[in-house]
């Protein structure tokens, strides 16, 4: 683990791009647990909290060529959290959810 988190470190100070995604993962994978434990690994690593949030967002998004996705803009599908605490002071917070919306409805 510490060798993947400097080695995430010098890429993303060597400009590669990168970025954040899911798949089924691994047996034992909590869907929603693990997302959440490796943005804060990735923060470990040394990235910021904006790093790693725009990894999770736009960054993606980008990879896959997904335009109307990633940020939130006019006409761009707006699926988002919205949490209790800032997470771009302790990436931790963004465990602290407060509301979900999918295509711009609340999920309740």
């Amino acid at each position: 683990m510490e060798t993947a988190k400097k080695n995430l470190k010098k890429l993303a100070d060597a400009g590669v791009k990168y970025g954040f995604g899911t798949d089924t993962g691994p047996p034992g994978r909590f869907p929603g647990y693990a997302e959440h434990w490796e943005l804060e690994l990735m923060v470990d690593a040394g990235l910021t909290p904006m790093q790693v949030l725009t990894a999770a967002t736009r960054s993606g998004a980008e990879f896959l060529g997904a335009k109307d996705l990633g940020t939130l803009e006019v006409s761009k599908w707006a699926d988002l959290i919205v949490l209790n605490a800032n997470p771009l002071t302790n990436i931790k917070n963004s465990r602290s959810i407060h509301a979900v919306y999918i295509a711009g409805n609340p999920v309740k």
